[in-house]
């Protein structure tokens, strides 16, 4: 455990994660300073509560001078570790690392984490009401909303901390050590600021960086780089997978999910499939990684199948919003990257139409055009991302340039027939027209819920 009193401490950046941060080391005695690019008027609602507690902030700017009187810094996972600042304070020895790292050098008890490219919300979601409903003492945070830091005076020797971690947070790990540590899959994802897909799978990796040979690596049987990541841990190597047997861990057999606890152990049914109540073989898949978690951190097989059935979507994937004169509505804006888009599609069999677009994070949108040409009737698209996607799908499906969600929404509800979906799953991050994947997904709810009484397509 760090002993911080008296220390100087910069955090970078003044999100969520880098505000909670903040004040807790100001609460463990250190001499705080928040440096952000981002204007005083901007960061005008967390400034004054900043100085209450003694905070020193710096706005519109870094300053060198600033990042290096430190005896410590940390980064917000917004920011990117290769800044000229951090670049150079880095060459004097000054220790950088995350909100992530500082938390869980803090946190007692286990720690379970869950990272990946798709489905990580969901399936730290899922982990911690199973944990939680077979009477585990079970803290959520992480990427899922709640910084980690958060949870640390909440946590005792006896706690599960299930946590969500990006590659974002895994970058500036040193110290952090998860008992139990899931990939779910590795797919190309925020190029904009890793550069090249390895060095993302390099981040991903990280994951398993401190565990020993005690602990436990999950890891998707069916994702190569997932897979793949699991030669390169010591901890011991469990499996999850949609279409084959594995040696330990659980899989799908004769329409049931199944776990097998070591190669030559007895397998065990957890529930059928069709209990799933998650929509998408990417669910199964998200699923099948909760079980082999739950079932390492001691929760029984009956409880699993009982959590499993009681869990709802957790809001933005892949989420059930409306049916408007029979058509139905799904919002997916956590759908941020390519694959996750073309798995929200494979969720319909059919006459989907697909709003498309965002803030671009550097992925070919072509991978999509299969999909597009067996389930899709149109693509609708919306922000800055429009004319990259436009130019790549271009005559594989009719394309409806539309730039705001709003008319987006509206172009596709005319086009509708009954029994067709309207699906938002940009592929993109929102960054450009919303302050997130949350408010992006909350406006898109709340035009859809505008729709009652529209009229939508009707046969000639």
């Amino acid at each position: 455990m760090m002993d911080l009193k008296g220390k100087k401490v910069l955090v970078v950046g003044l999100g969520k994660s880098g505000l909670a941060a903040a004040l807790f080391l100001r609460r463990k005695g250190a001499q705080v300073t928040v440096s952000d690019l981002r204007s005083a008027e901007a960061l005008a609602k967390d400034i004054p509560a900043l100085l209450a507690e003694g905070i020193m902030v710096e706005a519109g700017g870094h300053g060198l001078l600033t990042f290096r009187r430190q005896d410590l810094i940390v980064v917000s996972p917004g920011v990117p570790l290769d800044t000229p600042e951090l670049a150079q304070v880095r060459s004097f020895g000054i220790p950088i690392i995350g909100e992530l790292e500082l938390a869980a050098r803090f946190l007692e008890g286990s720690m379970l984490a869950v990272t990946g490219s798709n489905g990580k919300t969901t399936t730290t979601a899922l982990l911690g009401e199973i944990l939680a409903s077979a009477g585990i003492p079970t803290l959520v945070g992480g990427n899922i909303g709640v910084p980690v830091v958060e949870l640390i005076e909440k946590s005792t020797a006896d706690t599960w901390s299930v946590l969500e971690v990006s590659s974002f947070q895994l970058e500036s790990t040193v110290e952090f050590h998860p008992r139990i540590a899931v990939i779910l899959n590795i797919t190309p994802d925020h190029l904009d600021r890793h550069g090249t897909f390895q060095n993302y799978v390099r981040a991903k990796e990280r994951i398993f960086l401190a565990q020993t040979a005690d602990d436990f690596a999950i890891v998707n049987a069916d994702n190569l780089p997932a897979a793949d990541a699991a030669t390169r841990t010591i901890a011991q190597a469990f499996f999850f997978s949609n279409t084959h047997p594995v040696a330990q861990g659980a899989w799908v057999e004769a329409g049931n999910l199944v776990y097998r606890a070591a190669k030559d152990a007895p397998v065990e049914t957890i529930m059928a499939l069709a209990e799933i109540p998650l929509k998408g073989a990417h669910n199964v898949e998200n699923v099948l990684a909760a079980v082999v978690a739950a079932r390492l951190a001691g929760v029984p097989a009956p409880a699993i199948r009982t959590a499993i059935q009681a869990f709802r979507a957790v809001e933005h994937r892949l989420e059930y919003v409306a049916t408007v004169n029979d058509v139905e509505f799904y919002n997916d804006s956590k759908a941020t990257n390519v694959d996750a888009t073309a798995k929200a599609i494979a969720a319909f069999p059919s006459g989907v139409h697909l709003i498309l677009g965002g803030k671009d994070k550097g992925s070919p949108y072509t991978v999509l055009n299969q999909l597009l040409k067996e389930r899709v009737r149109a693509v609708y698209t919306i922000g800055s991302a429009a004319a990259k996607i436009e130019a790549q799908l271009a005559g594989i499906v009719p394309i409806r340039s539309c730039q705001a969600l709003q008319k987006a929404v509206s172009e596709a509800t005319a086009a509708a027939r009954p029994g067709d979906v309207v699906l938002l799953a940009p592929a993109c991050s929102s960054f450009d027209q919303f302050d997130n994947y949350e408010q992006r997904g909350t406006v898109f709810k709340q035009l859809v819920n505008d729709l009652r009484g529209f009229k939508t397509w009707q046969p000639e």
